[in-house]
């Protein structure tokens, strides 16, 4: 179970890189993953401070802090070749 939290903290940290703010049941689907993986996921970039959780309209919407998202577009930069 572990292993699937920590690569689903990988594929909601890309899925927050390239979309940017999203809602939490929204993210859930989007990575067709379990509603408790997702959370438990969110949790472990939650520890590690690298997302921030909005409120609006009693809706929960979470997005990369700037520095992950300056380290996924750098990570997305050096991928794509065009160093």
């Amino acid at each position: 179970m572990k292993e699937k939290v920590i690569e689903t903290a990988g594929k909601a940290w890309r899925f927050l890189g390239q979309n940017g703010q999203t809602n939490v049941s929204k993210l859930a689907k989007s990575l067709k993953e379990k509603d408790e993986v997702v959370l438990q996921a969110l949790g472990w970039l939650a520890r590690e401070d690298k997302i921030d959780y909005t409120v609006k309209n009693r809706r929960t919407f979470v997005s990369l802090v700037e520095r992950e998202l300056r380290a996924f577009n750098t990570a997305i930069y050096n991928i794509n070749g065009k160093i």
